[in-house]
């Protein structure tokens, strides 16, 4: 359709806004078409299927032609309007009409976001630090001591004493707010080791000196910042009664616990791999800190304006990798989703972050020429089912299934940009002092 007039306006590098113009002779066209099509499938009394008059047509189904001539203008006039002037749209528009006139040019207005246009700057001879990694005979004693922690029994508590840090308890607890009892913060048979901050700020610390059968009421305010933004600020009054107290009793480092592990005939050996194991994860995070620096830099190089489809896409996706979380850490599936909603403010800027530092590695890659090809992508899914002991062909078979295969090829290019840029930077080995 050539003779829709149209009217850009740039709301932002990421927004415009094309206005539309019809004129009545294409407008009542796309009617006619309407009325025809609606025509052949109305059934009114007295008239035989596609032989009813417009004019009683229009009283029954003016409301019907009306919305179909518009949604045929709409999508006609806005696709080529798009061709047209080469706009790339990332989303689907927001269209603002007033309706069809009769005798009138139809105008609209429609919204659409879009990727920004970025040249990127600066990725070239980055001036890098990385933290060099030193394992002492410390870091191995302590990933000793919590391998014991995994492998101690509990045991009840036979000496007269009150609840302490690292204690294994079971209690009943109900809070309330402004007097009223709270569903979410009440709870029978609850197992928790004191110490291990999982809830409230305080609450674990109200525990400590309470023996089996107390009961013990206090009052807590929850922090400012707490997920759940109903309770943030809140003053709770806490009831607790204990009913279990156990003791964890960590295993001796002898023959008995090299038992426990397969691999290794010796606590030598054991120990030779803990090593191994730190200093591999030490490297992982040095690296890993490394490459936030690197984009930190590359995005205060490079400036732009994403399009808030795509922010608030990455913010559903950390609110629904944030529930999965809380689930498989033993939250209720009810409370966990609620929580996460509640993230969606907080979660902005890092959504933000992702997404800048997606779309500037993607024009750093096109730039460079930078590509991952089919092998490449067999290689890794090979390597993930090695590393859980699964085929090729089963682990592809379940990214496939769940659609997160292009998503995974996304994350091997950024990954192959990274390295690309990291290979060419001043990188400076930092050591402890």
């Amino acid at each position: 359709m050539k003779t829709a007039e149209v009217k850009i306006e740039e709301i932002s590098p990421v927004r415009k806004k094309l206005s539309f113009e019809i004129p009545w002779e294409e407008v009542k066209k796309a009617l006619d078409n309407a009325y025809e099509s609606v025509g052949k499938k109305a059934r009114i009394r007295g008239f035989r299927p596609g032989k009813t008059p417009r004019r009683v047509l229009e009283i029954y189904f003016k409301d019907q032609a009306e919305g179909e001539a518009v949604t045929s203008l709409v999508n006609t006039t806005y696709v080529e309007a798009l061709k047209e002037n080469s706009i790339i749209a990332v989303t689907d528009p927001e269209i603002h009409q007033q309706g069809i006139e009769t005798n009138k040019n139809f105008t609209y207005e429609a919204t659409v976001e879009m990727e920004p246009i970025i040249d990127p700057q600066g990725y070239m001879n980055l001036k890098l630090e990385k933290q060099g990694v030193a394992v002492t005979d410390e870091d191995v004693e302590m990933r000793l001591q919590e391998l014991r922690n995994i492998y101690s029994s509990l045991k009840d508590l036979e000496e007269d004493r009150g609840i302490m840090d690292g204690d294994f308890v079971m209690v009943d607890f109900e809070g309330r707010i402004a007097g009223e009892l709270r569903k979410e913060l009440t709870e029978n048979n609850y197992a928790l080791t004191v110490g291990a901050k999982k809830l409230v700020p305080g609450f674990e610390e109200q525990l400590v000196g309470m023996k089996k059968r107390e009961t013990r009421e206090f009052k807590i305010t929850f922090p400012s910042d707490y997920p759940t933004k109903e309770l943030a600020g809140s003053e709770a009054s806490f009831r607790v009664v204990v009913k279990d107290i156990k003791v964890r009793i960590l295993p001796d480092l002898n023959e008995d616990f090299i038992k426990n592990f397969e691999q290794y005939d010796s606590l030598a050996a054991l120990k030779e791999d803990l090593r191994k194991s730190i200093q591999e994860q030490g490297g992982a995070e040095a690296e890993s800190d490394m490459r936030k620096n690197l984009m930190d830099q590359l995005l205060d190089m490079n400036h732009f304006e994403v399009p808030s489809a795509y922010v608030e896409r990455q913010i559903l996706n950390m609110m629904v990798d944030a529930q999965r979380r809380m689930v498989y850490g033993g939250m209720d599936p009810d409370q966990a989703t609620n929580m996460a909603v509640n993230l969606h403010d907080r979660l902005k800027d890092d959504a933000v972050r992702i997404v800048k530092s997606t779309l500037l590695l993607q024009k750093i890659a096109e730039k460079e020429s930078i590509q991952v090809d089919e092998k490449e992508v067999e290689e890794k899914l090979k390597g993930i089912g090695d590393k859980y002991k699964q085929s090729y062909e089963s682990i592809r078979q379940s990214y496939e299934q769940q659609n997160l295969l292009e998503s995974f090829k996304l994350k091997l290019l950024e990954e192959k940009t990274l390295d690309f840029i990291e290979g060419r930077a001043n990188i400076i080995i930092k050591k402890d002092a």
